[in-house]
């Protein structure tokens, strides 16, 4: 438009004003209405890309975690041979079955299982020279979703549980397995996938071969951004942590915000025997709090579970990538929990040579995999 046309078209305007201003005002109301409707067109299509773009993250998410889905089961005949069978039931016997107290459980293969791992270093994920200097895992939990009855489950690892560790040497080569406690396989490797791999075998084979679907190690120092990310735990302090912070009076109800959180979940004297075991209880307690919190967080903002994926990546390995987080997010929120939902090994704490030690009591052991990890084969 040439500046005569935009002089000529302003002269116009004017006059139409001063001729018929009701008209005029009129016009500029269907104007801005019809700009208003633009906008708000424009964000309903901007809202339906982010939520279909959303869906596609999670539908590659379920593709991804199904691939990493096995077909083998726990072998629960290296525990126990397998009661004697009727006759009835040697037809239709399949493999991978196990019959228990007259009964017969067959594998879950739709169970997810996840392995948590807490390592005890305070600083962003590094690599490490092979050796021992990896970083102990001081805190291990198994995540169970089950889509059958929409449950999740956890379970609790004593880190000084004896199990079968494979001992590496400098150069990284196998040398030989033995038993040990269990936190210290997480140590050899390289301190990032490596080790991860190593636990991940560790645990795995501790219950008879279980299969693993993903993992997680998280570096100590991430626990405060982790509890801050819902808003904090409100727990009943369990033991005297005064001399780490001063609000972790026994028995006090707290909040636990910030270094409060990280103390909670890390602290223990060593010089105490049992403080592993003291230290356990209140990771269960902490825990059964925090996905109640984590819960209601998600119900709120969906997104809350990928924005914390993103703020601990620093201090994080992990195999599970953020478009399964993505896609499990949602279905988590429908997933019951409680109390009676997180699982503690049991067995007993001894002192060994020169560090403490955890025997599973290995019945204890047999039918809590059952439990969590078997259901009944209708007859």
């Amino acid at each position: 438009m040439t500046k005569k046309e935009k002089r000529d078209l302003r002269i116009n305007q004017e006059k139409e004003y001063l001729l018929d201003p009701e008209y005029v005002a009129a016009k500029k109301k269907k104007r801005k209405k019809k700009l208003a409707l633009t906008i708000v067109i424009e964000l309903i299509a901007v809202a339906a890309l982010i939520v279909a773009a959303f869906q596609i993250v999670r539908a590659v998410g379920k593709k991804s975690l199904t691939s990493k889905a096995e077909e083998a089961a726990p072998d629960l005949n290296l525990v126990r041979a397998s009661e004697t069978l009727t006759e009835e039931e040697e037809t239709k016997w399949q493999e991978g079955w196990v019959k228990y107290n007259g009964s017969i459980y067959a594998y879950n293969e739709d169970v997810r299982t996840f392995l948590f791992m807490g390592i005890d270093k305070k600083s962003d994920v590094k690599e490490v020279e092979e050796g021992t200097k990896g970083g102990q895992a001081d805190a291990l939990f198994l995540a169970v979703m089950n889509p059958h009855d929409k449950t999740l489950k956890i379970v609790g690892i004593n880190r000084n549980t004896m199990a079968d560790v494979d001992i590496y040497n400098d150069s990284g080569a196998y040398v030989t397995t033995q038993k040990a406690q269990i936190a210290v396989q997480h140590g050899f490797g390289n301190g990032v996938e490596e080790s991860c791999e190593y636990q991940k075998k560790a645990v795995s084979r501790l219950f008879y071969g279980l299969p693993i679907h993903g993992y997680a190690a998280i570096n100590m120092s991430a626990i405060s951004t982790i509890n801050d990310a819902v808003g904090g735990v409100d727990v009943t302090v369990l033991d005297d942590l005064t001399k780490y912070d001063s609000s972790l009076k026994k028995d006090a109800k707290v909040h636990l915000m910030g270094e409060a959180a990280f103390w909670y979940v890390k602290a223990r004297d060593v010089n105490v025997f049992g403080s592993a075991d003291m230290r356990l209880a209140r990771q269960k307690q902490y825990l059964n709090a925090y996905v109640q919190a984590a819960k209601s967080a998600a119900k709120k903002d969906i997104t809350v579970a990928l924005d914390l994926y993103q703020a601990v990546v620093p201090q994080m390995v992990t195999d599970i990538s953020a478009d399964e987080v993505a896609y499990l997010a949602p279905i988590l929120v429908d997933y019951s929990f409680d109390e009676n939902s997180f699982y503690m090994m049991q067995g007993e704490t001894v002192m060994g040579d020169e560090f403490e030690e955890f025997y599973p009591d290995e019945d204890a052991l047999y039918e809590m995999i059952l439990n969590i990890f078997y259901e009944p084969v209708e007859q």
